[in-house]
């Protein structure tokens, strides 16, 4: 049985906190869902999750939006994927993963796609990647700015 992917809404934001934090562990909770709430989402960022019991974090979490780009169109851009430790293995991201897909269609777009940081720790979320049939499409770079 596949579990529910539900949205979660702003006035609900708290219950994705404690995933994101495991991806995010700079951000405390109330700095986080006060990004989220009030510089993300207005730029259109959704978010979505698995919540095993009512009441409970999600036990796993994608942030999304909508982009448009020369390159791809438009697409679904995964901006945050995250399951809590407890939780892995349980397949919850390769269903947010199905939905993601799911959704983009839904909306006319050209693409899915994400970035994924790189290290041996990332290595199952790589599989999983690749197993959805993503590809590496392009190196990104970064420059920091002091």
């Amino acid at each position: 049985m596949h579990p529910t992917i539900v949205e979660i809404p702003e006035q609900n934001t708290a219950v994705a906190v404690p995933a994101l934090r495991v991806l995010w562990p700079k951000h405390d909770a109330v700095e986080m869902r006060r990004i989220i709430d009030t510089m993300l989402r207005p730029n259109g960022y959704r978010l979505v999750g698995i919540i095993p019991k009512q009441g409970e974090p999600a036990a796993c979490v994608m942030g999304f939006r909508l982009q448009h780009s020369l390159w791809l169109g438009k697409s679904l851009y995964i901006v945050d994927i995250a399951t809590l430790p407890e939780y892995r293995g349980l397949g919850y991201a390769s269903h947010i993963l199905d939905w993601a897909e799911k959704e983009a269609k839904r909306l006319n777009c050209n693409a899915l796609h994400l970035d994924s940081g790189v290290g041996p720790d990332r290595s199952d979320a790589h599989r999983l990647y690749m197993a959805k049939r993503y590809q590496i499409g392009c190196h990104h770079f970064v420059r920091k700015l002091e």
